[in-house]
């Protein structure tokens, strides 16, 4: 373990649609470890969907929270390589995020405010000063990333930006009888999470947000081939293999199955929508 003396490797966290089957994961440690070589490497995930910006930005959400302090993200899901869209780094919550400025780092931090943000246009921090037009991965985020991680200054590598492009996900809408959202991502297990929190249901009850699971009424949800009807607080709460509604780790409101895959069982697939209607008042 690290001493007061001796302080704890830097964290690089890694999250793209590359796969593992080809080097470009690698590639890209590998140019990192060039300039820091003392880096800890933490791969989220390389199983985004294909250039799927919004699944790579809900997946780190759910995850960089987790991690210290100066901790540097690196995101490569990047369908604009090679075009005028810019490449960035930048610091909110005490954190690091480097990635193409497609909208992933808005969407990842919720529409909450960063603290820096640089345009990484300077050639002497990139890996080559002729970059691929296809692996911006490996030629100029790894390097910032690396970068970073080593203690360098945010303002040293780039050009200080005020905005970032935005992206956003679409608010569930809701009145005294109803709730409508969608799904917004599929997890490994075929778990449907959608984009209505808990809260959001509370309030929509006319609870405060806070209230416990069993203060929300009875209600129906229509989604995929299926009607549900009560909220669980655990996948084990119902027969194996049956449907149920809860809501996960993330807080959102899960279609899930027990032991079961949901989004087949069901017929559900991302952006598919989910209406809730409250008993009570749907006569």
């Amino acid at each position: 373990m690290p001493t007061a003396s001796q302080p704890p490797a830097p964290v690089i966290t890694i999250t793209t649609d590359f796969g593992t089957e080809d080097g470009y994961v690698p590639a890209m440690k590998g140019t990192m470890l060039d300039i820091c070589p003392e880096a800890r490497f933490v791969d989220i995930t390389h199983e985004i969907s294909p250039q799927d910006v919004m699944e790579a930005a809900f997946v780190l959400r759910t995850a960089y929270p987790y991690f210290p302090d100066d901790a540097v993200h690196l995101v490569v899901v990047d369908p604009g390589v090679g075009t005028d869209r810019r490449a960035v780094a930048l610091r909110a919550n005490d954190q690091w995020f480097v990635g193409p400025d497609n909208g992933v780092f808005p969407l990842v931090l919720n529409q909450a405010p960063f603290e820096a943000a640089v345009e990484l246009n300077d050639p002497a921090f990139w890996r080559s000063d002729v970059p691929s037009t296809t692996f911006h991965g490996r030629d100029i985020f790894a390097p910032a990333a690396a970068h970073l991680a080593a203690g360098r200054s945010v303002n040293e590598i780039g050009t200080p930006l005020d905005t970032l492009e935005p992206l956003r996900w679409a608010a569930p809408s809701a009145d005294a009888q109803t709730v409508q959202g969608w799904v917004m991502h599929i997890d490994h297990f075929g778990n449907c999470i959608t984009n209505i929190r808990r809260s959001a249901l509370a309030e929509a009850a006319g609870l405060n947000a806070a209230a416990p699971l069993e203060a929300i009424p009875p209600l129906k949800v229509y989604t995929g081939n299926t009607v549900l009807h009560e909220l669980q607080p655990t996948y084990g709460a119902v027969p194996e293999g049956d449907p149920l509604l809860l809501f996960g780790s993330t807080d959102h409101l899960e279609v899930a199955a027990n032991g079961g895959n949901a989004a087949e069982l069901l017929d559900i697939r991302k952006g598919d929508s989910v209406r809730l209607l409250f008993e009570d008042a749907s006569g």
